[in-house]
């Protein structure tokens, strides 16, 4: 992980290069005695870390880390605790006061790896399920056997009591016990309930006459309690 010192004190320069020496994990790119050498380098190094004193002649910790153009990760290393809030609320990952014990800067520099190793990873994939699709058919129970009939061949359904009878593209419709409240919630979006004893494909409507629907010969009424709802599917 690569980083950088900046501090005025020479001594305080001297003891934490020492202390990066003995971190493996911390590789030292520069050190600088002054902000505007600093900011000299950080502007063709971005460092993935800056050691930054706070109070220094000309230009401050603090406006150093302004003063980029991006947003570096940073610990304060200072003997004056009162910049602590400033300090946090520039989103400093820790903030050192002086003299720094070297257990206490350890600790600080393995947060900041783990912060820094975690934006690195790859940005995890999501995973997007991909949206079932509606089925283009059912199963339809009639006399002993079940039948797989095609939505699209669908024209209406009639509803007789305990028993529906499905007219499609065949001559022959289908009866099979159910209701037509249940078959309903089986049909896409292209069927409408029109009246109390019929549903109907709008692919298959020839043409809406009044108060009654034409699917081939076949008239099929429009109930009062529907009406309104049919007009506004067909834009009529």
């Amino acid at each position: 992980m690569s980083c950088i010192i900046i501090d005025d004190e020479p001594l305080a320069l001297e003891l934490l290069e020492d202390f990066i020496s003995k971190i493996e994990f911390l590789d030292l790119v520069a050190s600088c005695s002054n902000g505007f050498e600093a900011t000299n380098i950080l502007r063709n190094n971005k460092v993935d870390l800056i050691f930054t004193d706070i109070e220094m002649p000309n230009f401050s910790g603090i406006d150093i880390i302004k003063s980029l153009d991006y947003n570096p990760h940073f610990i304060f290393t200072t003997a004056y605790s009162h910049y602590a809030v400033e300090g946090f609320n520039l989103n400093a990952i820790d903030y050192l006061v002086k003299p720094i014990p070297f257990h206490r800067f350890l600790k600080s520099a393995t947060r900041a790896q783990s912060i820094i190793d975690n934006e690195k990873q790859e940005p995890t994939v999501l995973k997007i399920e991909k949206q079932p699709t509606e089925q283009d058919f059912i199963f339809v129970k009639s006399e002993y056997e079940n039948l797989k009939v095609n939505i699209n061949d669908i024209k209406y359904i009639e509803g007789l009591k305990d028993y529906i009878k499905i007219y499609t593209n065949k001559d022959k419709p289908i009866l099979t016990l159910n209701s037509l409240k249940n078959f309903e919630e089986k049909l896409s979006h292209n069927f409408i309930r029109v009246h109390k004893s019929y549903i109907v494909s709008l692919n298959h409507i020839h043409s809406v006459q009044r108060n009654r629907i034409i699917i081939d010969e076949k008239w099929i009424p429009i109930g009062v309690s529907y009406k309104t709802e049919f007009l506004k599917r067909i834009d009529f």
